[in-house]
């Protein structure tokens, strides 16, 4: 059996212990046999047996000092996709959490083959993160892709061409992201190699060439900076020279549009220091030194950037020279963060001996909340990385593979839209992992979402209803809303009425209220309401939404008459003065919320008529000088019996179904019936119910009208 070099793993072993002592470094064999013999036989593209590139992967996190844990994870990320190995049998013989790791690392891995598109990228970094509930699978991932650009050679030129044009535009934007600049840099490099080989060589040749006498120039400027530090009384960690990578040449040449001579001429050093006030104490020194360029001072630590990266950026002129020198001050705690970014929340050595400030920083991923709160433990950092990384998006997939970004919650409609707009208007139907899927389904990252489109035809209004939830974000929203905007006039004026009436029909009202109706959305004329509604500028809810709205918000403040109280008060205040006997007229059943006219009655109190009410009418010709004005008052506790009708297609539940929705909303039905036309199979359910208010019976239709099969729910009056 071909084995790679024992001296491989030992010395990541060895890297382990180096700073994790105290850790289960059996654990780490473990792993090792198992991918050993389970892995045995494969071979790599360089000829090398399959193991080397897993020992390597480790290793790669080894001097990231990463946990025992997430070194064995990254022994074992290929084993399930390329053995018989499950994740059941590794949960059994290392645990669930590396378990959790490798499956995640595999997920990944398989997304990542899918073939993304370059416009998608931006798309693809965040699915990564989306995707990953423990971050250490990202840092896994990356690990693997670096060591797999180290052998890039050993591909095809095509070959390597794509995952070095792949590295650059996710891998390395995403440790970017992640403020890991050890591995950064690295893959940039790398990736430069593969695609602009001349160049690469080029600028590494004159490196080669320049770099003892560029040796020798910042020493000397070291020492001047040292010297005076220490004569200032600053304790300094160190001072060294700051390479430049070969990326970064090449970016600042492409940039500027410079040679190399006139990038490579800036020389930098890199100072650490105890704290945060000798970095600026430092930053004075440097100025008094050697004579500040303009514009070119950056303060990252007052404003760190998004990845919490902090250091003080400055440029100066060196006297006699003339060649400007940038450097960078930053505390040792600041330069761990800029090297290994999110990775030092794990780095063993740090979790040693805990700094609390470090762990605050390094939860740069939950910088959207309003305030920083401290991590105060790796399992709650964990899950705020979960929650907190594009918590509002969801990431899918099309049928040729780009990565689409859509707000959480949203439909295959907002998909269609997403698309394109005659996709979102001629969609009807959906598939999602190949199955058939109603139109309002919730998306999930990583579905994969076909829409089944029509020859022709428009988006349906039902769309434009938040209650059924078939169109979640203000884009596809608002290109329906357009699409019958273009429709003809008629057509929906004609629409708008129906929907209005259905409205109206619901809460009793008649067509004699579109005036107040209209004016209530300001409009002047009943057509321009009829249009709006019939265009989707004005949904259902929103009419019964504001017309409850303006029923319960108009009082009128009138000088009360002396008047002796009477007895049984039904909520209500006449002229101003409470517990005044009423009743509610049995011809239209007012509730409260409803607008109400008093009649006084002989002997009877007051009856309350809706104010639209036929009958109210013939008595106010009759004799208008019984008319009184009446308001409602605030009384939870007495409730009104209210029929309501239930129109539906049969079948078995029907009855029970209403009857739950009744019982959920918290209201007593007194009676109920129902009935079934053999002739068209409708059955029609009536039910008497105890309402408080005109909002709660709109609560409850509305939810009736939600039932499979229902076709409309309205208030009856007698």
């Amino acid at each position: 059996m071909i084995k790679a070099p024992p001296s491989e793993i030992e010395r990541v072993v060895d890297k382990v212990i180096s700073y994790a002592p105290d850790a289960d470094m059996d654990l780490l064999w473990r792993a090792y046999d198992l991918v050993e013999h389970r892995h045995a036989g494969q071979m790599r593209a360089t000829g090398e047996p399959y193991i080397t590139h897993v020992v390597s992967v480790a290793d790669i996190l080894a001097d990231l000092c990463m946990e025992p844990e997430t070194i064995a994870a990254a022994l074992l990320h290929d084993v399930v996709e390329d053995t018989d190995t499950s994740f059941e049998e590794l949960g059994q013989q290392f645990g669930q959490e590396i378990a959790s790791l490798v499956e995640g690392v595999t997920k990944l891995t398989k997304i990542t083959r899918k073939g993304i598109k370059a416009s998608h990228a931006e798309n693809m970094r965040k699915l990564f993160l989306a995707m990953a509930e423990n971050i250490r699978v990202v840092l896994i991932k990356l690990a693997d892709r670096l060591h797999n650009m180290r052998t890039l050679w050993a591909l095809p030129p095509e070959k390597q061409h794509r995952i070095a044009t792949e590295t650059l535009e996710i891998f390395t934007p995403l440790a970017n992201r992640l403020g890991i600049w050890q591995i950064k840099w690295q893959l940039e490099d790398r990736a430069l190699r593969a695609l602009e080989p001349d160049i690469y060589e080029e600028i590494s040749d004159q490196l080669t060439r320049r770099r003892r006498e560029r040796e020798a120039f910042v020493t000397n400027v070291i020492q001047t900076l040292r010297n005076r530090l220490e004569d200032e009384g600053i304790e300094v960690i160190d001072i060294k020279g700051r390479p430049k990578h070969i990326y970064s040449i090449y970016k600042k040449m492409r940039r500027k549009g410079v040679t190399f001579d006139e990038v490579y001429d800036v020389h930098a050093i890199r100072v650490l220091l105890r704290t945060m006030r000798d970095c600026y104490t430092a930053l004075g020194i440097v100025h008094d030194l050697w004579n500040p360029i303009p514009g070119e001072f950056d303060d990252y630590v007052a404003t760190p950037k998004e990845n919490l990266y902090q250091s003080l950026h400055t440029a100066v002129r060196l006297p006699k020279v003339g060649s400007p020198l940038e450097v960078q001050i930053r505390t040792e705690e600041m330069h761990q963060v800029a090297e290994y970014g999110i990775a030092a929340h794990w780095r063993y050595k740090e979790r040693r001996s805990r700094d609390e400030t470090l762990e605050k920083k390094i939860a740069w991923l939950r910088q959207q909340l309003e305030s920083h709160q401290e991590v105060d433990d790796a399992e709650e950092f964990l899950e705020s990385v979960k929650e907190d990384v594009l918590p509002e998006q969801v990431y899918v997939f099309t049928p040729e593979n780009d990565v689409i970004e859509l707000p959480a919650g949203a439909t295959p409609v907002d998909f269609g839209y997403r698309i394109h707009t005659e996709v979102g208007h001629r969609c009807r139907g959906a598939k999602v992992n190949g199955r058939m899927v109603a139109l309002n389904t919730e998306l999930n990252t990583t579905d994969r979402v076909e829409i089944v489109t029509a020859k022709e035809g428009g988006p349906s209004r039902d769309w434009l209803n938040p209650a059924l939830g078939y169109v979640r974000t203000s884009r596809a929203r608002s290109k329906v809303r357009q699409w019958f905007r273009r429709q003809e006039r008629a057509e929906n004026i004609a629409q708008g009425r129906e929907v209005l009436d259905k409205e109206l029909r619901r809460l009793g009202l008649n067509r004699e209220s579109y005036d107040r109706v209209a004016a209530l959305f300001g409009h002047g004329k009943v057509e321009d309401l009829l249009m709006a509604i019939g265009s989707g500028d004005i949904n259902a809810q929103q009419i019964t939404t504001r017309i409850l709205e303006a029923e319960q918000d108009e009082e009128e403040k009138i000088e009360v008459p002396q008047a002796p109280p009477l007895t049984e008060p039904a909520g209500v205040t006449v002229m101003g003065v409470e517990d005044i006997l009423t009743k509610v007229a049995k011809c239209c059943n007012p509730l409260p919320g409803d607008q109400v006219i008093g009649y006084i009655t002989r002997g009877h109190g007051v009856t309350l008529h809706k104010d639209n009410c036929t009958n109210i009418r013939h008595l106010v010709a009759e004799d208008p000088e019984r008319i009184i004005d009446v308001d409602w008052h605030e009384d939870s506790e007495r409730v009104y019996a209210v029929m309501v009708r239930v129109l539906a297609y049969d079948r078995p539940g029907l009855v029970r179904d209403v009857s739950d929705v009744v019982l959920q909303q918290n209201v007593n039905m007194s009676a109920a019936s129902a009935e079934t036309s053999k002739k068209n199979n409708v059955a029609v359910v009536t039910a008497t119910l105890e309402i408080n208010s005109v909002r709660q019976l709109a609560n409850i239709l509305n939810k009736l009208s939600q039932l499979p099969n229902v076709f409309e729910v309205r208030r009856e009056v007698a």
